[in-house]
Formats: structure tokens, C-alpha cells, sequence
């Protein structure tokens, strides 16, 4: 994993993979968030906790294919 970002207002969580993919999940809370975020291992958090248990979209914005441009950018309006 790369990058996770959370939305709390739209209970949305974004992850961007190694391989570059990003994936939004939908009606995340924020106890999962934070559990996330400070888990020792946030991969194997994301794996047994989220990928399996919430439904995913992948990403695909013209903004996310520009160059030097972060996908997790627009999550947070930057």
C-alpha cells in the first residue's frame, strides 16, 4: 500500500496500491479509518479488515493520469 486517505464527511476511504491503482471505498467508518492508520501493519489491516467487507471502485479520473499528480490529491481538494 502507498497511500490512504479518508473522506469523515462522505465516509470514504481511498487507497493507492504499489502498482499505482486506486481504489475508493464507500461507507467506511471512522473507527475503521483509524484503525487503519495507526495499525502496526496497515497492510494486513487493509486486507483482512477492508478489502474483503467493503465494496471497492477503482479510480479513473483525467486527473489522476496527469504526471506527478497523486489520485489521493482530490480526495483532499489539493
Amino acid at each position: 500500500m502507498r497511500a490512504a486517505g479518508y473522506d469523515a464527511k462522505a465516509r470514504l476511504l481511498q487507497v493507492q496500491l504499489d502498482d499505482g491503482v486506486t481504489l475508493q471505498y464507500r461507507g467506511v467508518g471512522e473507527e475503521t479509518w483509524r484503525q487503519l492508520r495507526y495499525s502496526s501493519s496497515a497492510w494486513s489491516y487493509y486486507r483482512d479488515n477492508i478489502e474483503e467487507s467493503y465494496a471497492s471502485a477503482r479510480v479513473t479520473t483525467t486527473a489522476a493520469s496527469k504526471p506527478g499528480k497523486n489520485p489521493l490529491d482530490d480526495l483532499f481538494d489539493n
